[in-house]
């Protein structure tokens, strides 16, 4: 698979969750919603989580294809301190003696791409471009998997942050759904949806 199809199939499947969200705020002819508002507060949920898990695959195809060789669309070769055979033998490579590689972990991504690549190419400088996004997405992440007082806690004060005002209480679906301070016309969700989309662009491109 060329770095080219990995970068189509993130990009479709980002797309799928944003229509997702938006066939569940639809509204009959008359204006009354198709679904429950629980409903739309789940479908909108799940629909995130699978962005996030999109983006996860993203990053260790794109790894997975560099390390045997592959050129980024632009036409470069990265230069790697690597040479698995394979696709299997690459994946394997990245999980070593562990279960299983985190690839939603930017620090350990981070840390991983230094390694097997000379300067991080062509993941850096990019993944560092939007780090403190990528903290923000694990925050959102973690209380799309899991309600506790610590993701919570997280969750008021990425909250805090993005509106200037605190937010007691805010669910992940408030805050997927709210219009972003930062960029008018906005959720915070197609936000940091774009942000993943440009930065998967340009790691593809090289």
């Amino acid at each position: 698979m060329s770095l080219a199809q990995v970068l189509a199939n993130f990009n479709g499947s980002v797309a799928q969750c944003e229509s997702l969200i938006a066939n569940a705020h639809k509204s009959d002819p008359a204006g009354a919603p198709l679904f429950p508002a629980i409903d739309q507060q789940q479908i909108t949920v799940a629909a995130f989580l699978n962005m996030f898990i999109a983006w996860e695959t993203f990053i260790e195809s794109s790894i997975a294809e560099l390390m045997v060789g592959s050129a980024t669309r632009g036409g470069t070769v990265p230069v790697k301190y690597v040479a698995p055979l394979d696709l299997a033998s690459a994946r394997q490579l990245v999980i070593g003696m562990m279960k299983y590689f985190d690839y939603g972990n930017h620090v350990n991504v981070r840390k991983l791409v230094g390694m097997y690549f000379r300067d991080g190419y062509p993941f850096e400088p990019h993944i560092s471009a939007i780090y403190s996004d990528l903290d923000d997405l694990r925050t959102m992440r973690n209380a799309s998997a899991h309600i506790s007082s610590t993701t919570q806690t997280a969750m008021e004060a990425l909250a805090l942050r993005l509106f200037s005002a605190p937010k007691p209480g805010i669910s992940l679906y408030q805050l997927l759904t709210a219009g972003d301070p930062k960029s008018p016309g906005r959720t915070i969700f197609v936000s940091y949806k774009a942000k993943l989309l440009a930065t998967a662009e340009l790691i593809t491109q090289g």
